[in-house]
């Protein structure tokens, strides 16, 4: 019998398994142990049950595309190829995609951001900036052809005509929504364009809505120069990071200026409050006057002059 290498055996049960069907494409059901995120971006953990485990890999290309982290105890479906690690001679799993097991990815991935980024601060009521209470120009931030730019528009023309609206084309779902957003609101904060920025889209399922939910989206706004408004009627992990939320693009709008109706009524009854003041105040001198001129001394200017003049001599 021929003897071979280590390293020749290893290769040789690799291109067993690289060529066995069954096991270029596996779906495997697990719980986290072990885990390590590496600083490279790729992560390492194993997959047990009951009785069995297996260690696992997620190259950095596969990790970035998660929605979520996983974590040690984690219940996860998990779908890729079992291969052997030549150098160990250890078979494991070369995961592609990841899911968390028994709730819904997205809602899964939402709790968990919204976990961490409340425990770090960013939903702090002391983070909160004030809406500019009488902006010259509202930045939006959404797609140019859905109801909610027609409705920001319309309210704002309506309530305060005086402010200027600046839009931002947006994609507000689907893929490259995230990084969309957040170029419109690096250009608005870049360029100092709005003293306002209302930043979202109507309602929509949480697929739809998902952009927001995203966290270099939630930073973007966070770290904006300027104030956001929320936006849909379902909240997101931007309405939480947001200096101020609206139910909805209108709500936004209204919130995002005052009404003009109610400035010029304001205006016009502090003007007849003042009128009246005014008024008062010179019956009071007109009052006060008129008791001098009755004196003696005021009576007849000529009277002073002389008396003055009989001082100097």
């Amino acid at each position: 019998m021929k003897a071979v290498t280590v390293q020749e055996l290893n290769n040789y049960i690799k291109r067993k398994f690289d060529t066995d069907v069954n096991l270029t494409m596996v779906c495997v059901r697990g719980e986290i142990s072990n885990f390590k995120h590496h600083y490279t971006g790729h992560m390492y953990m194993s997959l047990k049950d009951d009785t069995s485990s297996i260690r696992a890999v997620m190259f950095r290309s596969s990790a970035q595309r998660l929605k979520f982290e996983p974590e040690n105890g984690m219940s996860v479906l998990v779908t890729g190829r079992v291969s052997i690690f030549e150098r160990d001679g250890q078979y494991q799993i070369y995961i592609d995609d990841m899911i968390p097991d028994g709730i819904g990815r997205l809602y899964a991935a939402f709790e968990q951001l919204k976990a961490a980024l409340e425990a770090q601060g960013y939903f702090a009521p002391e983070h909160k900036r004030p809406i500019p209470r009488y902006p010259s120009v509202v930045g939006v931030v959404t797609s140019p052809n859905g109801a909610a730019v027609r409705d920001v528009i319309k309210v704002m023309s309506r309530r305060f005509p005086l402010a200027d609206i600046r839009i931002y084309p947006a994609l507000v779902q689907g893929a490259g929504a995230a990084k969309s957003i957040c170029d419109a609101i690096e250009y608005f904060n870049d360029n100092n364009l709005a003293d306002v920025l209302i930043v979202g889209r109507g309602g929509g399922s949480i697929e739809d809505l998902w952009p927001f939910n995203e966290r270099e989206v939630a930073m973007a706004i966070y770290n904006s120069d300027i104030s956001a408004v929320g936006h849909e009627t379902d909240f997101t992990i931007a309405d939480f990071v947001a200096d101020l939320r609206a139910p909805t693009p209108s709500a936004a709008a209204e919130l995002a200026v005052p009404d003009s109706a109610e400035l010029y009524a304001a205006v016009k009854s502090a003007r007849a409050r003042l009128l009246s003041s005014l008024s008062k105040l010179t019956q009071h001198k007109r009052f006060v006057l008129e008791s001098l001129m009755k004196r003696s001394v005021f009576a007849s200017p000529q009277t002073l002059f002389e008396e003055k003049w009989r001082s100097l001599d």
